[in-house]
């Protein structure tokens, strides 16, 4: 299994989080760079992965609203997808 832990200090806004979960993910380069590309990559995950995200007041007190809304996508993808688990910290 493969385990992936997000840095916080890297994810301070739309623009940057996105570049930075692309790179530190894998996804491909046309990947959309929006919360709707975000939870198709995560749900196309073929094999077991463990991400370990900043906790949601971490979060929150980077990005706001957007910050939840993200932690929003990757819980739902985890529930789709079998291979995909997601840790708090």
């Amino acid at each position: 299994m493969v385990i992936i832990r997000l840095d916080i200090e890297k994810m301070m806004d739309k623009t940057t989080v996105h570049y930075y979960l692309r790179d530190s993910l894998g996804f491909p380069e046309y990947y959309g760079m929006n919360l709707d590309a975000l939870y198709d990559c995560l749900t196309e995950i073929g094999s077991d992965v463990t991400i370990v995200m900043p906790c949601e007041p971490r979060i929150q007190e980077a990005m706001g609203d957007y910050g939840l809304r993200l932690l929003s996508v990757f819980s739902d993808a985890a529930k789709y997808n079998r291979h995909l688990n997601i840790l708090f910290q």
